[in-house]
């Protein structure tokens, strides 16, 4: 379906908000998001994982919605303008909207010093080198005891991606990385905790 007519759909009450997480997945997230202070998406797309997210996250904190959602045919994103909507119909945790892509977002806030969140969802850019990036960035953002969580980054019972960048950069190096440990796995969804700060 065309994004316009989609978005003409959604308007009128005819078509959801579209997610690539399932509903397996989403819970499995939000068990670990929970409570967080500080947490971050990277790929949002029309924020049906990002809504779910500031419900159970503490009420006084904030999520960094990052996605660079670039700007098509009619003037202005339409993924964007979705998001916003259905950001509208929940409350909970502070949302602030950054459009970049994951890796110039991590840069920005090591600029800044912040290197403290709880809880950080690397949905982005599925390829290997595109999941190297920002494993580089995010991983170095998330404090001890906190989480970062990975989609497709292994196969299900009704999908196989072994070939997926994501998987086979997943399986050779983020589960080598002593830093971290698995705390969940649900479908495609992998969950790490930072145990340790890294070697330097």
């Amino acid at each position: 379906m065309r994004p316009s007519i989609h978005l003409a759909l959604y308007c009128l009450g005819l078509a959801k908000a579209e997610t690539q997480v399932t509903p397996t997945e989403r819970q499995c997230l939000l068990d670990h998001a929970r409570g967080s202070k500080l947490a971050a998406e990277i790929g949002v797309w029309h924020g049906v994982t990002t809504s779910a997210v500031r419900k159970v996250m503490d009420a006084s904190g904030t999520l960094y919605a990052i996605d660079p959602y670039p700007v098509g045919r009619m003037g202005f994103s339409i993924q964007r303008l979705i998001a916003s909507r259905e950001l509208q119909k929940s409350r909970g945790a502070e949302v602030q909207f950054v459009r970049l892509i994951g890796v110039e977002a991590a840069e920005r806030f090591l600029d800044d010093g912040l290197s403290n969140f709880n809880f950080v969802f690397i949905d982005g850019d599925h390829s290997f080198e595109g999941l190297k990036g920002d494993w580089e960035c995010w991983s170095r953002l998330v404090q001890v005891g906190g989480c970062i969580a990975l989609h497709d980054s292994q196969s299900s019972a009704s999908r196989d991606i072994e070939t997926a960048g994501s998987v086979q950069f997943t399986k050779q190096v983020i589960l080598k990385d002593a830093s971290f440990e698995v705390v969940s796995q649900a479908e495609t969804l992998t969950v790490l905790r930072r145990k340790s700060l890294p070697h330097t």
